[in-house]
């Protein structure tokens, strides 16, 4: 069964859902309108149950099938939040908001799960029950990890779950789905080297914390290199390096250095952190100085569950054509705050195409609605299939 008759006739009013959120972005936990919009949208299709506040601000809509003789339960969730950037796009419907923009598709993901929420109250042709996750926070808040410690899995009884991304490059009409690790563990680093300032003229008076924070830099790429088995993947960047003095004859007390780490491991995760710290304080020391170091553990891996990862693609290539979905792709080294309901519940992350536009998180990045048919289908469809009426 290819893309629903009934999904691609909602296309135009899927479409204006999705232009109104984009035109209107909000970031972490922060929606109040975009809440306010979901909310109305679910309680006008019909919805069963339509609870706010799950997780600080994530929305639940529950719609029942037909019939329930098996007692199934299956959660799709969309991520709603913005990020905190301009936008450079030119759109007609572009951000009213300075320092605001729907840089990554969560308009998209929005809008095609109301899609598929408006289909799926329309027909009810499945026997169980779907619980729509309408999720805060997924860029950098952990709204997904703020759903499950509240509850949300045991609450509505959900025995499975899954999401879906847009993919800049992917054509449209076409997703990518992959067993095991999908996506990286991502943690953060702060590093404060600690010296003793002074003039630039005098070195030998100091001790400079600039040399230690190069040779920091440059010892922590032995982590990927020396620490870690080939086969095994981890990325260590530093992307700050600052000192508290802008002018050019001052060497400064300090210098700060902040980055990430990403792994696809759990023991490569654990191994990298106490690498990481040990060199960090065996370099500062080599050079005199002192290192203070904060180290923050972010989202987790994000693993699809083997079973669940097939029935996605199954699905996809009843919705695409049996031609139009990669299964078995390389992992990538992006963070997902779903990772956290794949840990309390198997399930499975997807990708759906978005066709050529530019990257996600780019000023000038605009989700493609020729996309939302497919993505609406793929909810909808996954629904119809594993809980058959």
């Amino acid at each position: 069964m290819p893309v629903k008759n009934r999904l691609a006739e909602l296309l135009p009013e899927i479409t204006e859902w999705r232009r109104d959120l984009h035109e209107n972005p909000e970031i972490l936990y922060d929606l109040p309108r975009t809440t306010a919009l979901v909310e109305e949208k679910l309680k006008a299709f019909g919805c069963d149950e339509v609870v706010p506040g799950v997780g600080r601000s994530g929305v639940i809509g529950v719609i029942k099938g037909k019939s329930d003789t098996k007692g199934r339960v299956i959660g799709l969730r969309a991520d709603m939040d913005a990020l905190p950037m301009d936008e450079k796009t030119g759109l007609p419907y572009t951000s009213k908001t300075p320092g605001k923009m729907h840089a990554c598709g969560h308009d998209g993901h929005t809008a095609m799960l109301l899609g598929a929420a408006k289909y799926l109250a329309e027909t009810r042709n499945f026997d169980g029950t779907v619980v729509l996750i309408f999720q805060p926070a997924e860029e950098g808040g952990a709204g997904g990890k703020a759903m499950v410690d509240d509850g949300m899995m045991e609450r509505w009884g959900i025995q499975e779950v899954y999401g879906m991304h847009n993919e800049p490059g992917l054509p449209v009409g076409e997703f990518g789905v992959s067993p095991g690790p999908i996506m990286a563990a991502a943690d953060e680093i702060e590093i404060v080297i600690r010296g003793r300032g002074g003039h630039a003229a005098q070195p030998h008076n100091v001790i400079d914390p600039v040399p230690a924070a190069c040779a920091t830099v440059m010892a922590l790429q032995t982590v990927a290199s020396r620490n870690v088995d080939p086969i095994k993947s981890v990325v260590v960047s530093i992307c700050v390096m600052a000192t508290e003095s802008a002018a050019t004859n001052v060497i400064d007390d300090t210098v700060r250095l902040a980055g990430t780490i990403r792994t696809l491991d759990e023991e490569v995760r654990d191994m990298a952190e106490v690498r990481i710290i040990e060199i960090v304080n065996a370099t500062a020391a080599a050079y005199g100085c002192t290192a203070e170091i904060h180290y923050e553990r972010g989202y987790p891996v994000t693993v699809n569950h083997e079973e669940n990862a097939e029935i996605a693609a199954e699905v996809a290539r009843a919705v695409a054509g049996e031609t139009r979905v990669r299964y078995g792709r390389p992992p990538r080294m992006g963070a997902e705050d779903f990772s956290y309901m794949l840990r309390a519940r198997p399930g499975a992350f997807i990708n759906i195409g978005n066709g050529d536009t530019k990257k996600v998180h780019h000023p000038e990045y605009n989700f493609n609605d020729e996309a939302i048919p497919y993505g609406c289908s793929f909810f909808a469809e996954i629904v119809e299939r594993r809980m058959p009426a």
